[in-house]
């Protein structure tokens, strides 16, 4: 046991940032936990994730106004949720970057959304590092203030290996039926 925490003091920064890009909430999750276990540090952890998170938002806005041609061929199968995330910026505005961090499903569709419209990219980049701050601090402190009950639910799903898929299949059946409504013909 302590050889993985040792593994995780030394690489879990390096997977926090690398799993941040993709927007993911668990890594934060995780480190600020380990955080409260003295395992790894809140501060860089929040700050590794805060970069991670902003950077990978950013990619994706440049990837898709630069390199369009690319971008299109892998999102054809997902013009319904394209056009949700437009429906989405429309209704809202410059409020879909900070919700969309907190918004499984729409992580990854809002930034590609918004850099196929004329938005302009120094603003998204400022709305979008804001954003990014306010998603790292509040999952990074609230996992480390709740670090007790939350590193006591992990004991007992790794007790109770059954819950894990229970709850995955759950929070993505959730999403997908969401997703499938919000997109469907009417």
């Amino acid at each position: 046991m302590e050889d993985t925490f040792s593994n995780l003091a030394t690489y879990g920064y390096i997977g926090l940032f690398i799993y941040s890009l993709g927007g993911g909430f668990i890594g934060i999750v995780a480190a600020s936990v380990l955080s409260f276990m003295g395992k790894m540090d809140l501060t860089i952890s929040i700050t590794i994730a805060f970069l991670g998170n902003a950077l990978g938002d950013i990619l994706l806005f440049w990837l898709t106004r630069y390199q369009k041609t690319m971008m299109v061929d892998s999102l054809r199968k997902h013009r319904r949720k394209l056009a949700l995330a437009h429906i989405l910026i429309k209704k809202h505005g410059d409020w879909v970057i900070f919700i969309q961090k907190f918004i499984y499903g729409l992580k990854t569709i809002v930034p590609i959304a918004i850099a196929l419209t004329k938005y302009d990219f120094k603003k998204f980049v400022i709305l979008n590092f804001f954003a990014a701050g306010v998603w790292a601090l509040a999952f990074g402190l609230s996992s480390y203030y709740f670090g007790a009950v939350l590193s006591k639910l992990a004991v007992y799903i790794s007790q109770n290996k059954w819950i894990a898929p229970v709850i995955l299949f759950t929070i993505g059946g959730l999403v997908w039926l969401y997703l499938e409504k919000a997109t469907k013909k009417k």
